[in-house]
């Protein structure tokens, strides 16, 4: 398989980290959306990351439907999704947050870097959207006293928050003080502590 997009994208990281830590084997190819935008479009016409290019040749453009997929290809006890509910709705819940939040955090560095005019009331709302994402993902975490956000067991909803919370700290510096979010500090600090989180990172790279 080919995993096309940088590490410093959350969505690239979750997909890579989860492939490393299922053992799936892949090349990487490191290109941006924006630089590379000519290299990216014969796989995927939106010219988004990240982009999975199959063995097959069929490519999967959205990171759910990667985790999707990868998970289908490993033994059930050891997806990182639950497979049995309510576990895994919750966790697709903290996902799907997680993932919003990833977006709102890209939208406004879009809006505030790359507009030559910023809009106020965009910029407005999408950082009130992450604030309240930040409140929510907080309290569900104080609430849970297992090492990882299900249990025992690191599960796709701690990979996805872990790396859209390194995201925003470092596009957006000081736009979240995690001083003030304990617990995701906390979950923040583990999961970067992984080796599998350390191999395959990249600092933020901002768009020319």
């Amino acid at each position: 398989m080919i995993l096309i997009g940088q590490f410093d994208s959350p969505f690239v990281r979750r997909v890579g980290i989860a492939m490393t830590l299922y053992g799936i084997a892949y090349e990487h190819r490191p290109w941006s959306a924006f630089g590379d935008a000519d290299k990216i479009r014969p796989y995927n016409p939106l010219t988004r990351v990240p982009t999975l290019v199959l063995d097959n040749g069929e490519v999967l453009i959205e990171s759910h439907l990667m985790l999707d997929y990868l998970d289908s290809l490993v033994p059930a006890e050891r997806r990182m999704f639950p497979t049995a509910e309510p576990a895994r709705h919750q966790a697709l819940r903290i996902s799907a947050l997680a993932t919003g939040l990833g977006d709102k955090a890209v939208s406004l560095f879009y809006e505030t870097r790359l507009h030559e005019k910023v809009s106020d009331l965009w910029a407005g709302r999408c950082r009130t959207q992450i604030e309240a994402v930040l409140a929510v993902l907080e309290a569900d975490r104080q609430g849970r006293s297992t090492p990882y956000w299900f249990g025992d067991r690191i599960g796709h909803a701690d990979i996805a928050v872990g790396a859209v919370l390194r995201f925003i700290g470092e596009a957006h510096p000081g736009l979240v003080p995690l001083a003030d979010l304990p617990a995701l500090d906390a979950h923040a600090a583990r999961m970067e502590a992984l080796p599998v989180f350390q191999k395959v990172m990249q600092p933020f790279i901002a768009p020319a």
